[in-house]
């Protein structure tokens, strides 16, 4: 073993032995370096990132304009306190986003740290809005770790469990997933949409009446839950129905927004107008920002001082926020992100194809480049799940992710289901998504193969 393996392993065993046991990885190595599409581990290994860092650097790893913009900026201002007066860059971002934005009604801007911290907002913003306590949140939805986002994250217990009680005035909804549902997966999106309308209008005939209801909040497409777009009858229903009882619709656009479907943000498909929606993780391809954005007419409820936080919108992160909306639109991000979807549905929609494998794959979904492919199980979610198929091999998604980081691919599970998610760089190139592509067929086909 050279003496660099030998140093990283060392490091890899201080960080086993040191860093708290509550974090999870999915390899136990050290990044040193990003570049583009690629990171380069301590070991000398060098991987495809179809992982993004969870879909943050999304204009690939260490940009160079979006890094110089924040270097430049760490020599002008580092940081300066939204409590205590404006600073260029956040004033600059809110310049370049407004255009971005599903509705012209969404005019009021504030910036944190991170998508949690934005959830958190925007409750306290809902409750603030309404005068009312509750909010409705989505079977399989995943909204953050703090303890407001926590009591709203319905994706998987290990976020929650041993953590309870959590903040009160909860009620969960059924998504329109299929199998989440117990229905086939070719059952018509409208038919989805219907069953869960129906289980919301019981909801708030048995659960949480509507005088008491600040909002609905729902991702616009699950991330954790299993990738699962929402059908935009869905979504419309879900405004006549907030519109008619005076319900705040909260969209959460923090894994699906800034581009990954292959529009500024997903909830433009449906053409739904968001009462607050919640931006973040590819805001700033890197640098911890988030934003909660209303519109002016509500926001101005809310009393100064009852937003806030240490470094809320801070300089760097918004400097290099503003550069990557500048590389949006130069770099023609969108074309390429519907440009190299095509490709990405073709090669797993080819796997489904294969006769041989096709047993073992469930569903292929997803918009843009933010995709999914869900596989069969032996056992399932237990003895209840429709879906169980015994014939195929146990924990395949897993095992394929595992199989693809020892060929050099980067990518990640989801959900409770078998579930692999493909959140690749928004600029990726074709080689490259093709390369990945190539990679992630052979390892499903040799996992497959070996039972």
């Amino acid at each position: 073993m050279s003496s660099a393996a030998q140093s990283h392993a060392s490091l890899v065993e201080f960080g086993k032995q040191h860093v708290t046991k509550g974090l999870g990885r999915i390899v136990d190595a050290v990044i040193t370096k990003g570049e583009g599409s690629y990171v380069t581990l301590g070991d000398g290994r060098q991987l495809l990132d179809f992982t993004t860092g969870i879909g943050v650097t999304n204009f690939g790893h260490c940009h160079p304009k979006i890094s110089k913009a924040a270097a430049d900026q760490c020599m002008n201002l580092v940081h300066g306190q939204c409590s205590i007066a404006f600073h260029g860059p956040y004033l600059e971002l809110i310049q370049r986003l407004l255009p971005m934005m599903p509705h012209p009604s969404l005019d009021s801007f504030f910036f944190w740290n991170s998508g949690s911290e934005a959830v958190e907002a925007a409750i306290k913003m809902a409750r603030t809005f309404t005068g009312r306590q509750n909010i409705i949140s989505m079977q399989g939805g995943y909204h953050g770790r703090t303890f407001g986002a926590m009591a709203v994250t319905k994706s998987k217990t290990i976020y929650s469990e041993g953590f309870h009680p959590l903040m009160p005035g909860v009620f969960s909804l059924p998504f329109p997933y299929w199998h989440q549902l117990g229905v086939p997966s070719d059952t018509p999106s409208s038919k989805l949409s219907e069953m869960c309308l129906n289980q919301l209008s019981l909801l708030l005939s048995q659960a949480s009446a509507p005088r008491d209801t600040a909002a609905i909040l729902i991702e616009t497409v699950l991330g954790e839950g299993g990738y699962v777009p929402a059908p935009p009858e869905f979504l419309k229903g879900l405004r006549d129905i907030c519109d008619k009882h005076g319900i705040m619709l909260i969209i959460d656009e923090v894994q699906c927004g800034y581009g990954r479907t292959g529009k500024h943000y997903a909830i433009e498909y449906s053409g739904v107008r968001p009462d607050i929606m919640i931006t973040a993780k590819g805001l700033a391809n890197g640098f911890p920002l988030s934003g909660v954005i209303s519109r002016k007419e509500l926001t101005d409820k809310l009393k100064p001082g009852s937003m806030g936080g240490t470094y809320a919108g801070n300089a760097v992160a918004c400097a290099a926020a503003v550069a990557a909306a500048d590389v949006m639109k130069e770099e023609k991000i969108l074309d390429n992100v519907n440009a190299r979807s095509k490709e990405l549905f073709a090669a797993l929609n080819g796997l489904r194809a294969n006769p041989k494998l096709a047993p073992a794959i469930l569903d292929v979904r997803g918009q843009g480049l933010m995709v999914a492919i869900e596989f069969a199980s032996p056992t399932g979610t237990g003895p209840y799940d429709a879906f169980r198929n015994e014939a195929v091999p146990e924990k395949l998604a897993s095992r394929v992710a595992k199989r693809c980081v020892e060929k050099g691919l980067l990518i990640l599970t989801t959900s409770v289901y078998e579930v692999i998610r493909f959140i690749p760089p928004l600029n990726i190139s074709q080689e490259d998504l093709a390369k990945g592509c190539r990679i992630f067929a052979e390892a499903v086909e040799e996992v497959v193969r070996e039972g």
